[in-house]
């Protein structure tokens, strides 16, 4: 599968280019850091239009196939992130809670690639939380990828100065090695992951697409939703590559961005809503054909009546389209002359509906604001 997604690959550089969406190169980081930085960090979590699962790389958090998402200003992470020589290892707290195991893992890696970066061996301090308007996030929303995003440029910054936040490249690459959709976070909007088998990691990075504000007619309406199985992104990654469809959906892939792409620039957000609907179900169809034995059911029976209501709202000439990632939280692509239709039905139906709209790229915040936030 490596050339035909390679080969995919040029044509989408091809389009963005086309296009004259542009990217920076990848900075020389020939400088050392500061081992007593800090920096602070809001992101907002991301939900997938073309979505991916299943690593080529894990150590790289490379994915099989590029992949596109909106980001959602619903919630937010707000991250600080403190070098200390003092600290004998790095230490994570996530909201109000100390991280261990896997968890941990992964914010060390992260920490590292910065550290490596700026030629740095001192350790951290990290405190993290996400705040979601109605107090709810439920299982799916893209929280991992806006820790990961603010994470990231939160230690750039400290490590780094907050310049070298501003090459989104960079940003987004470091980024990616918590979650991989959180370069997506980094860049804000909707958003382009680059990625194929065999990539080079500082060539695997996100982009934003709306550049010119194409889509602000669209808004996002989420629907959090519990996952009664207590299910993991990661026993997806791992699964969704053994399902059969796994490669019929990467070949797929091309065709699907180099539309999505067409259609941002065209500030055609129904075909990015078309798009996210019918990914959700492709993504859904690959996850639960993963395994012979322990299938990841990974929607909830709510899942399906909100489908259904899109199906019923359009039907009535409403334009709305339902958007899911890895867990069943729910988010509802539609024009903003439509949201309070649609908002009313879905409350109607017995669910929150919270109303948002594109969230913007990860920034930085001021350290003592921040600190103030983190400790409330």
């Amino acid at each position: 599968m490596v050339a035909p997604m390679h080969a995919a690959h040029a044509d989408i550089l091809n389009a963005l280019q086309r296009h004259g969406i542009t990217f920076p190169d990848y900075p020389p980081l020939d400088r050392p850091g500061n081992p007593r930085g800090v920096g602070a960090a809001r992101a907002h979590p991301m939900q997938g239009v073309l979505k991916y699962h299943g690593m080529t790389d894990w150590a790289w958090r490379i994915a099989y196939l590029p992949s596109i998402s909106v980001c959602n200003n619903a919630a937010y992470t707000l991250t600080l992130v403190e070098f200390d020589p003092d600290l004998p290892d790095d230490v994570a707290i996530i909201g109000g809670v100390m991280a261990t195991g896997r968890d941990l893992e992964r914010v060390k890696q992260s920490l590292d690639a910065v550290r490596r970066a700026a030629h740095l061996t001192t350790r951290a301090r990290v405190t993290s939380k996400n705040v979601a308007r109605g107090g709810k996030t439920g299982k799916g929303l893209g929280t991992s990828a806006s820790g990961s995003a603010a994470l990231a440029m939160a230690a750039i910054a400290a490590a780094l100065g907050p310049e070298a936040t501003l090459n989104t490249r960079f940003a987004s690459s470091m980024a990616r090695l918590l979650a991989g959709s959180g370069c997506r976070s980094v860049t804000g909007g909707v958003s382009l992951w680059l990625s194929y088998p065999g990539i080079a990691p500082e060539d695997s990075f996100a982009l934003r697409l709306d550049n010119a504000n194409q889509l602000a007619d669209m808004r996002l309406i989420t629907v959090p939703i519990d996952s009664r199985i207590g299910l993991k992104t990661e026993l997806a990654h791992t699964e969704a590559p053994n399902s059969p469809f796994f490669k019929c959906w990467m070949l797929n892939r091309r065709a699907e961005t180099l539309r999505c792409i067409d259609a941002v620039q065209a500030g055609d957000w129904q075909t990015v809503g078309r798009l996210a609907e019918l990914d959700s179900i492709q993504l859904h169809a690959v996850t639960m054909t993963g395994s012979e034995d322990d299938k990841i059911f990974a929607w909830e029976p709510e899942n399906l009546t909100l489908f259904r209501a899109c199906n019923a709202l359009r039907a009535k000439g409403v334009p709305v389209y339902a958007s899911t990632d890895t867990g069943p939280t729910v988010v509802l692509l539609t024009h903003r002359n439509a949201v309070d239709q649609v908002a009313s039905h879905v409350r109607a139906l017995g669910f929150d509906a919270i109303e948002g709209d594109i969230g913007g790229p990860a920034h930085l915040v001021d350290v003592e604001q921040a600190r103030q936030e983190l400790a409330r």
